[in-house]
């Protein structure tokens, strides 16, 4: 797939994966809508793109304000080549200290945002013959940990959603692409604290890592993924390791799951007080 000429809409386009996205998609010869709930930071993106970029304030919660934004597309290009439901939050901490308010928040962004995005590009997708739809999830889509609980129950949502559209896609001209990286270097890491939990603690220390995956490489390897019409793309090959024994020993990873996260409170609760 050649991305010159192509028609594309970023959601979290703010920052993280989906500005990286962004510039991924404009220096390969895309036009692209960049969008954010915070319409200042979709902005900055877009200007950084020159011509190729423009911005949209979006609340992917919004079904209709997602449906208006394919239209505005398909209304200036006469189709949409690529959808990237990309925004997305994170909570990390002991699940009992999660408030409602705060899984029904995770909800709405991380699945009802990929739905709207779905629901509103699917369809579009169909009537053209043709159509890319790409869904960011995460490892945690693919492994599960605690205190990332409500995170992990949204990706495995993000992964199942990707992978049944794909298989009825595929006949009607249209792919699509889960995203499951593990740490990536972007704003997330430092957001949804809940109790001691450290999120940069939580996904590098905690599991021997010096550094995350660069947001910019993460881009480059999606758009090689859609090129070649993969359903998954897990990275880095650190990440693809843990997915497969994953699969093929899941007492195992379950045990090193449990044994990861009694190291983690023991690390939290060890961790001096920022409180004062």
């Amino acid at each position: 797939m050649s991305f010159a000429g192509k028609n594309a809409i970023v959601t979290g386009a703010g920052s993280g994966i989906g500005a990286a996205l962004c510039r991924a998609l404009t220096a390969a010869g895309a036009d692209v809508l960049c969008t954010d709930i915070d319409g200042d930071a979709a902005e900055r993106t877009a200007t950084s793109l020159g011509g190729r970029g423009r911005s949209a304030c979006l609340d992917v919660t919004d079904a209709d304000a997602v449906l208006a934004a394919v239209g505005d597309v398909v209304a200036r290009a006469g189709r949409l080549d690529l959808m990237f439901n990309n925004a997305g939050i994170v909570w990390g901490g002991d699940t009992e200290l999660l408030t409602l308010e705060q899984w029904n928040a995770i909800i709405d962004v991380n699945i009802r945002g990929v739905v709207h995005g779905v629901a509103a590009a699917y369809p579009q997708m169909v009537r053209q013959g043709h159509g890319h739809i790409v869904n960011t999830a995460s490892m945690a889509g693919l492994t599960a940990a605690g205190q990332i609980t409500s995170y992990v129950m949204t990706k495995h949502a993000v992964v199942g959603l990707s992978l049944a559209l794909r298989s009825e896609a595929a006949a009607r001209g249209v792919g699509v692409l889960a995203v499951c990286p593990s740490a990536v270097e972007t704003p997330i890491l430092d957001k949804g604290a809940v109790g001691g939990f450290v999120g940069r603690d939580y996904f590098l220390k905690g599991q021997g890592v010096k550094t995350a995956y660069d947001a910019d490489r993460l881009a480059a390897d999606t758009l090689k993924a859609v090129e070649r019409n993969k359903a998954l793309l897990v990275k880095p090959l650190r990440a693809h390791a843990q997915w497969l024994l994953a699969r093929l020993a899941p007492g195992l990873m379950q045990r090193m799951s449990i044994r990861f996260i009694a190291n983690q409170r023991a690390r939290q609760s060890s961790a001096p007080s920022h409180i004062g």
